[in-house]
């Protein structure tokens, strides 16, 4: 009979420590260690190469083939997952409470009417989710089968007699395994509920989406190396007091990261946005100063939005710099380029900046908005309506050209924009699209004259 060793694992990072500490010297998270029992000498046997393994093979001689894909009919999603769901992959999916996980998975299962769901539940019960399905469109079919069970053991047995085609369990930090003293949601059993159903997933070829909890920090809940251990991450965004949903995936090992898909929530359910630009940029007032479209990517998607700003008069000592839906050191970076630059005086003003609709963008395309958007609502001036902004700009008050200029081009055509400003150094191969003028800058000064009629000066 083996003897058992108490072991501390940090609950951020997955760190092992002999002893309990305050502080993890991997990840410097503060009470953050577990204890867990161990029986001893299981490293030493997991270490040893079991007679009869498999054998190294040379790169050349294994085949390529592409992976098969099942289509989920939700094209939002297929975007985010590489171009559908592959068989024997294990999605996380992540998002704060309340955001739309469970309603998406719900609606996943019962789009795909071709094929059998097992959908485990260990936070409501069959009854709640039955309630929930019929309220949602596409209303679930027969194929759907409902488990609410929190045990690995007895979870394990139903997956190995059942001839389910794609696995939903809603959430893997409800799940416990009877073996492991710890609470459920610690370290311990969630990396055993993790390791059990992705052995599921790979032994028999059958897709596994796993539903996660959110910390406040807005990151998975659990040990990192549960995001390590499945294939793809996906992570809900967006305001709850906003309809739209954005889901991005954080890893894929199947397709690309830079994907997104954009949903709006309904009494019925998510339903697609299929035109996100217009429906960002409807209620734009285009008589208001402080408001500038920017042309953003996502991925291979164009997207305009709306970026706003407000400068006003500091009532405090120290004057307050916020960003919404922007890197809050990129605005720094910024405001710090038109006082340096442009000869802008903003140490005695409060600024705020928004990007209308609860959408985040990170590519730095937009800087050459956020800060025409600064510089219109300092000065009291619109900016042309019909104008769209596209640019990085840089610590010398340079504008710098940015990549697929083509597709942000078409895209603020298709919306009725007429006017676009743009980096000089990407009009050497661009097409212009027809009924679109092109206004090449090459400094920040040129892009506040072309836009707000002046260079800035204040």
């Amino acid at each position: 009979m083996s003897r058992e060793h108490s072991i501390y694992v940090c609950q951020a990072c997955a760190y092992e420590s002999p002893r309990w500490v305050g502080r993890c010297p991997n990840c410097s998270a503060w009470n953050s260690f577990v204890e867990e029992k161990r029986a001893a000498g299981a490293a030493q046997k997991r270490a040893k190469r079991k007679a009869g393994g498999p054998e190294p093979v040379a790169i050349t001689d294994i085949p390529v083939a592409p992976e098969p894909r099942i289509r989920t009919r939700i094209p939002e999603l297929d975007r985010v997952l590489g171009g559908g769901i592959v068989p024997g992959s294990v999605v996380l999916v992540g998002g704060d409470p309340g955001i739309g996980k469970s309603t998406l998975m719900m609606q996943l299962a019962a789009t795909l009417r071709d094929l059998t769901t097992l959908y485990i539940t260990g936070e409501e019960s069959a009854s709640q989710i039955r309630l929930r399905a019929e309220r949602l469109e596409p209303k679930p079919s027969n194929r759907i089968l409902l488990l609410a069970d929190t045990n690995l053991e007895s979870i394990a047995g139903v997956l190995e007699a059942s001839s389910a085609d794609m696995v939903i369990v809603d959430s893997v930090q409800t799940m416990y395994h009877p073996a492991l003293e710890s609470a459920p949601g610690t370290v311990s059993q969630v990396r055993e509920a993790t390791t059990v159903f992705m052995r599921f997933a790979k032994a028999r070829n059958i897709p596994v989406f796993l539903v996660g909890h959110v910390t406040k920090e807005g990151v998975i809940a659990g040990p990192k190396v549960i995001e390590h251990m499945v294939d793809a991450v996906i992570m809900f965004e967006g305001e709850r007091h906003y309809a739209y949903r954005i889901i991005r995936a954080m890893k894929n090992r199947f397709g690309s990261t830079n994907e997104i898909g954009i949903f709006e929530m309904h009494d019925a359910g998510l339903r697609e946005v299929a035109n996100p630009s217009a429906v960002f940029l409807a209620e734009r007032r285009a008589e208001t100063s402080g408001s500038a479209v920017v042309a953003s990517m996502e991925g291979t998607r164009p997207l305009l939005v709306e970026v706003q700003a407000l400068v006003a008069p500091t009532s405090y000592g120290v004057p307050q710099r916020t960003a919404t839906g922007f890197d809050s050191k990129r605005l720094q970076m910024i405001l710090a380029v038109l006082e340096k630059r442009v000869g802008l005086r903003l140490g005695q003003y409060d600024v705020f900046v928004n990007v209308a609709g609860g959408v985040r963008v990170d590519e730095p395309a937009a800087d050459l908005g956020m800060a025409v958007a600064i510089v219109s609502s300092l000065r009291d001036i619109p900016v042309r309506a019909d104008a769209a902004v596209i640019g990085e700009v840089g610590l010398g008050g340079e504008i710098r050209s940015i990549h697929q200029i083509e597709k942000r081009l078409t895209e603020a055509q298709k919306l009725g924009f007429k006017r676009c400003v743009l980096p000089r150094n990407n009009m050497h191969t661009v097409r212009v699209p027809a009924g679109i003028q092109l206004v090449q800058v090459e400094s920040i000064n040129e892009a506040l004259a072309a836009l707000l009629g002046s260079g800035g000066q204040g």
